[in-house]
């Protein structure tokens, strides 16, 4: 999106329409200077003051729109979402202060997924919301652009968004900011990634697995890995799953749309390190040569893995690019994954289950998704359960022994394949919205963006 194009733009004085922000207990106070025909066109819209009320109050020959908030003093990224969302096209102000946060939800808010329908021809042009902190509108354009490149992906279908498609978008990365990729793909994968090789070996050639990993930034900065699971669909496997639990395993590569859109950020604000990018791409497909239950694969890192269930695939992929991360010693791994039903289980869909090492980056990370309204909620990972994931025939199975603690055992699965002493952070999120919030449609979602780059951007720019 250009400059002149984007729906947050400077405020140099240009003609726009003004907005007035409106709490329910100030609601009485706000309504007395107004005039008779105005108060009477409030009162027939039903507008009172409550969060995501909109009206539109005639003004002479103009009009002026009204929006209920929760807070006039604590502006979150959501509550100019219902006038985004809601307003005719055209050029707005706030009346009074500045957006802030909200200037996030008014970009999101008018994300429509269209790849698959023909243009609306009576859907309503832009809404521009004026800011007279410019230099804060670059920032908010790019995390904005970040969701709604997570939103793009997350829902696309898998036939037109596959391992390969995958690459592609990495590959737009590299070129944007001359970053170097490198793709290890289909029977090369056996040898040093033998993981994802394994899951992914049953897919059509078009949708032959593969490991993208791009690098970027100076060698002299810390090194961050941020590692996304790209299962593009995931049938289950053998194990296959019921029809009802396959219908939006499109989403389950929702992992990998994280963590392109987060190294997106991270290198179009220039942070001071040194980024690596592990994407394991796969369709989790049923054929003669998919893996089966009971096999015993081999990893990067030398561990066996008995095989429980193919349908807990995303952590064998995982496995080996943590690995691949973990060697070349960063000061911090990312990793984002749609990877347990228990998770959205224990919180929801809305809130990303979060698993790390470090007492202080969990901190960090929660502190940081609260500034930006993307908080996400710790989980353990508790020694005493990493016992469910022993073997008789194997280093580990990749399932656990009970159906207890699905998403901190996963975690410890994970773990496993992490450097010894190397700072991690898990996200285990779902990527999905199944219903609408202002500023949020349903399907594809980003839950822990926001903060990731948030606690990135304070870790090593200070800001």
């Amino acid at each position: 999106m250009s400059k002149k194009d984007a729906l947050i733009q400077p405020d140099r004085g240009q003609s726009a329409t003004s907005i007035h922000l409106v709490t329910k207990d100030r609601f009485e106070d706000w309504l007395k200077p107004l005039s008779a025909g105005q108060r009477a066109a409030i009162k027939a819209q039903k507008f009172e003051g409550k969060p995501a009320q909109v009206a539109i109050v005639p003004d002479g020959d103009e009009w002026f729109a009204a929006g209920g908030v929760a807070d006039l003093e604590k502006m979150t990224s959501w509550c100019l979402a219902k006038l985004a969302e809601d307003l005719p096209e055209g050029t707005y102000r706030l009346k009074d202060g500045e957006a802030g946060a909200a200037l996030h939800g008014w970009q999101t808010a008018q994300y429509k997924f269209t790849r698959y329908v023909k243009p609306d021809e009576n859907a309503p042009g832009p809404r521009v919301l004026l800011s007279q902190k410019a230099k804060h509108l670059d920032n908010a354009i790019a995390e904005a652009e970040a969701e709604n490149l997570v939103r793009d992906l997350v829902n696309t279908p898998a036939e037109d968004m596959g391992p390969a498609q995958l690459e592609a978008e990495c590959e737009k990365l590299a070129k944007t900011y001359d970053a170097k990729l490198k793709v290890v793909k289909g029977d090369a994968l056996e040898k040093d990634y033998p993981m994802v090789h394994a899951v992914g070996r049953a897919a059509a050639r078009d949708h032959a697995p593969r490991l993208i990993r791009l690098e970027w930034g100076n060698e002299k900065h810390p090194k961050v890995a941020i590692v996304g699971k790209g299962v593009c669909f995931d049938s289950g496997g053998l194990d296959v799953k019921p029809a009802a639990g396959m219908k939006l395993m499109k989403k389950d590569m929702g992992g990998a749309a994280h963590a392109i859109a987060l190294a997106g950020l991270v290198m179009n604000a220039k942070l001071p390190l040194r980024l690596q990018l592990l994407i394991p791409a796969v369709e989790n497909a049923i054929a003669g040569n998919s893996f089966r239950p009971g096999d015993i694969l081999k990893t990067r890192k030398g561990l066996t893995v008995e095989i429980g269930n193919t349908d807990a695939e995303g952590r064998l992929i995982l496995g080996d690019a943590l690995t691949r991360a973990s060697e070349d010693d960063p000061d911090l791994i990312l990793d984002f994954a749609t990877l347990t039903g228990a998770a959205r289980v224990a919180l929801g869909p809305d809130l990303p289950a979060l698993m790390t090492r470090k007492d202080g980056t969990a901190q960090a990370l929660i502190d940081a998704g609260k500034t930006c309204d993307d908080e996400p909620w710790r989980l353990p990972l508790p020694e005493t359960y990493r016992e469910w994931l022993k073997s008789d025939v194997a280093d580990m199975n990749n399932i656990s022994s009970n159906a207890f603690a699905g998403a901190s055992v996963a975690g410890l699965f994970l773990d496993k394949f992490v450097g010894d002493g190397i700072d991690w952070a898990h996200f285990d999120t779902f990527a999905w919205r199944p219903s609408a919030k202002p500023g949020r449609p349903a399907g594809g979602a980003a839950y822990g963006l926001r903060a990731a780059f948030h606690m990135l951007r304070a870790r090593y720019s200070g800001e």
